[in-house]
C-alpha cells in the first residue's frame, strides 16, 4: 500500500501474526535513515518493539493512539486506516 498525497496512514493488523497486533505506519515518505531514525524515537516513544519493512514501520501492539499524537506533532497528516 503506497500513498503519495503527503498524508500517513496508520493500520492495524493481526493477520498472520498469531493474533499479535502491530500497527503498521506508511505514506512516510523518506529516505532509509531518516525512516530508521524516526522509527526508532517512535518505538522508544511506546515502548515497543518494531521495524523498518520497506517504506513502512512497523511497530508491536496496538499503539496508534501514541504514534497519531507523536506524528503530528512533527507535522504530519495522520489517519488510521484498517481494523
Amino acid at each position: 500500500m503506497s500513498h503519495i498525497d503527503g498524508i500517513v496512514y496508520l493500520q492495524r493488523q493481526t493477520k498472520g501474526r498469531n493474533g499479535k497486533s502491530v500497527v503498521i505506519i506508511s505514506g512516510l515518505s523518506l529516505a532509509r535513515e531518516p525512516l530508521a531514525k524516526l522509527a526508532k524515537s517512535l518505538k522508544s516513544k511506546c515502548g515497543a518493539g518494531g521495524t523498518v519493512e520497506g517504506s513502512n514501520i512497523l511497530i508491536q501492539g496496538d499503539k496508534r493512539d501514541i504514534l497519531r499524537k507523536e506524528l503530528e506533532k512533527l507535522g504530519y497528516t495522520v489517519k488510521l486506516s484498517g481494523g
